[in-house]
């Protein structure tokens, strides 16, 4: 049933059909609207969950953690300061490999401070342990959701799923989405069975103490399982194309690439916008393609080495920066690339929600053409570059 909705109620009323018993968040820009509704639906008896209020993003995570250590599925999303307050135990639900599911409404970090988005927030905790899938569309929120479940749950997995998605441009966007049934979704998503759970009858602890002789074990652990997720996103993703007929469930999207001798790359909802310069620009004769990337945690190397195999030039767009360095994406692609005779630019643009124009992105492709620059800032009012800033 396909309905013209906001995406926060796509993403609250994807997360409902997932069925989690226990739901809870703190309020911030732009993420809030998704747990209201999710809180209606506990509150008309559409779901059979808990939900609950708390004080802080760190208690909201601290809930979901212990209810999904007595072996339920949860439910959380946050945004922005609030995804940094919950740092300690984004670190520790990874750590216990607990498979919560979190919505990350990306929106810019201060100071100064903004609610426009970008993704740095998302973006300086690649590094916890989650699994990161970026949606540049609420019909792909939805179905990350939906199929991050079942990514995450797999008893050769159980790791947390953190599906990223645009603030505002997509949790307050208004667009045509393809909504699943109960039914559907019971067929597709088995009942939530940990292989392992805290329990009166059987007692165990989990989260103890890891000194010299287990720690490193421990890391290596959970870095090798991250790497056996990507044949599970490849396989969950040919299970849910079968189930609901959509091909949105993937590590990267090549997008008219075959001949491409300009490649853009980029994560989340400025790759609809780069399709449609891609579109305008083949019009006119240019060989450019884009690829987008979907997982970013963990990071598909080999896919991405294949899809940019051809390309003899390549930009990487990225909507945060690693300040001192580059943008993130650009650091691990521009590796990734070493010793291939390509030339690889980076750019930052959108932070703080500013515009990225169908001009922004001609200049990128225009730029990486005849460039290569680790880390140019693109769309700059150099009338506010004053010496004011340095201080």
């Amino acid at each position: 049933m396909k309905q013209f909705i906001e995406g926060s109620w796509a993403m609250a009323y994807a997360a409902k059909l997932c069925r989690p018993q226990v739901v809870s968040a703190y309020p911030i820009t732009p993420q809030t609207h998704i747990v209201e509704h999710m809180a209606e639906f506990v509150a008309s008896g559409e779901l059979a969950a808990e939900s609950v209020n708390v004080e802080s993003e760190h208690s909201a995570a601290s809930l979901v953690l212990g209810a999904q250590a007595t072996g339920v599925r949860t439910f959380t999303a946050t945004s922005s300061q609030g995804l940094f307050l919950m740092q300690e135990v984004v670190f520790n639900i990874a750590g216990m490999r607990l498979p919560v599911m979190m919505v990350c409404a990306n929106r810019a970090i201060s100071a100064p401070i903004n609610i426009w988005n970008d993704q740095q927030d998302s973006i300086a905790l690649r590094d916890a342990g989650w699994v990161q899938l970026y949606a540049e569309n609420n019909q792909e929120a939805l179905d990350l959701i939906i199929a991050g479940y079942k990514i995450g749950e797999n008893p050769k997995i159980m790791l947390p799923i953190m599906v990223c998605v645009d603030g505002f441009i997509l949790t307050h966007g208004m667009e045509t989405v393809d909504m699943p049934t109960q039914e559907e979704v019971d067929k597709f998503l088995p009942k939530y069975n940990p292989p392992y759970k805290l329990d009166v009858e059987n007692p165990m602890s989990l989260g103890l103490l890891g000194d010299p002789t287990v720690y490193l074990e421990n890391r290596y652990a959970l870095h090798k399982t991250l790497e056996e997720v990507i044949p599970e996103i490849n396989k969950v993703g040919a299970e849910y194309k079968k189930a609901f007929g959509r091909d949105s469930i993937r590590l990267v999207e090549e997008y008219k690439l075959d001949d491409a001798e300009i490649a853009l790359v980029a994560m989340g909802s400025v790759c609809g916008s780069i399709k449609d310069v891609v579109d305008q620009e083949r019009a006119k004769g240019a060989k450019v393609g884009m690829l987008k990337i979907v997982s970013y945690r963990p990071f598909p190397g080999e896919a991405i080495k294949k899809a940019l195999a051809k390309v003899s030039c390549v930009g990487i767009l990225d909507k945060n920066i690693s300040l001192g360095a580059a943008g993130a994406v650009y650091t691990e692609i521009n590796s990734l690339m070493a010793g291939q005779n390509k030339k690889v630019s980076g750019f930052v643009a959108g932070l703080g929600g500013r515009d990225i124009t169908p001009q922004t992105i001609q200049e990128i492709i225009k730029t990486t053409k005849n460039e290569v620059n680790a880390c140019k800032f693109i769309g700059l009012n150099k009338e506010l570059l004053w010496d004011e800033f340095r201080v």
